[in-house]
């Protein structure tokens, strides 16, 4: 059917429309992009001349690599612990009915809704109370609590999308309810598991506001040491490492959806 001359104009001003929210919201990181070439020391836009000196000095400077390697470590423990931990939970919440189910399921999700500041500041208190030193464990802990949420959201779409009655029928033929796990279970949970894995790697390493308060100069993640490097300094090095975040997130995001479907991990799309 042909669209008419107002239905072909009302689609383009919806289009025009769309396009110009996209860059309104991608402004600050052209912003900041053009900044970081900025051959003055002094962070400036626009730029009165061009260099690449300060990404060198982004990817020189020790606190960021530090940070780098402290914030993958985190990530990768917390990330995993969560998954592990949130499908548990999921399926038992899911499941099984008993006393507290409701009390426990908005304690899980109770991070979403408190102030992450209060969740670093608590846990620099409690660490305080009883003397403890702000190592990898209390960062991952600390992230653990944070993402869960997530991790819990996603397991749950999975779990809702579940088919029980093919874990019946592989009981019913024999199978032990481990096998019923590993070869039923585990497999149509895989694109919530994967997704939620994808969802807390994500937060977990670019979290920072709980993070200022539990790490320590030894386990400072990147966006803690981003902070403190800009409290000293004002020169677009940190404009340099915000472009190589974006282009290398942008890379991993790119790059998993060619290989591994994100309409399908997160759920977006129907296999």
């Amino acid at each position: 059917m042909k669209r008419s001359r107002s239905d072909q104009l009302l689609l383009r001003c919806g289009q025009i429309g769309i396009v110009m929210i996209l860059l309104f919201v991608m402004l600050p990181a052209i912003v900041v992009t053009i900044a970081s070439f900025n051959a003055s020391s002094v962070l400036a836009f626009p730029p009165r001349g061009y260099s690449l000196k300060w990404f060198q000095n982004a990817i020189a400077y020790r606190d960021f690599q530090q940070g780098l390697w402290n914030g993958l470590i985190v990530t990768l423990w917390a990330s995993t612990l969560a998954t592990l931990i949130g499908t548990t939970l999921a399926i038992i919440i899911k499941r099984y009915n008993f006393q507290g189910k409701q009390f426990l399921e908005g304690l899980l999700l109770s991070p979403l809704f408190i102030p992450h500041f209060m969740v670093g500041l608590g846990l620099l208190m409690l660490v305080s109370q009883f003397n403890l030193t702000r190592g990898y464990a209390v960062v991952v802990f600390c992230h653990v609590l944070l993402v869960l949420p997530f991790v819990l959201r996603s397991v749950y779409v999975s779990l809702h999308n579940l088919d029980l009655r093919t874990e019946l029928v592989a009981a019913s033929l024999g199978a032990t309810p481990l096998r019923v796990v590993t070869s039923i279970t585990l497999p149509q949970l895989l694109p919530g598991l994967a997704g939620g894995w994808l969802f807390a790697a994500i937060l977990s390493f670019n979290e920072f506001t709980a993070s200022l308060f539990v790490t320590s100069q030894s386990t400072q993640t990147l966006p803690v040491a981003m902070y403190n490097y800009v409290r000293e300094y004002a020169d677009p090095t940190l404009a340099a490492v915000s472009v190589i975040y974006i282009v290398i997130t942008a890379t991993l995001m790119i790059v998993a959806n060619r290989f591994m479907g994100l309409g399908g991990i997160l759920n977006v799309e129907k296999k």
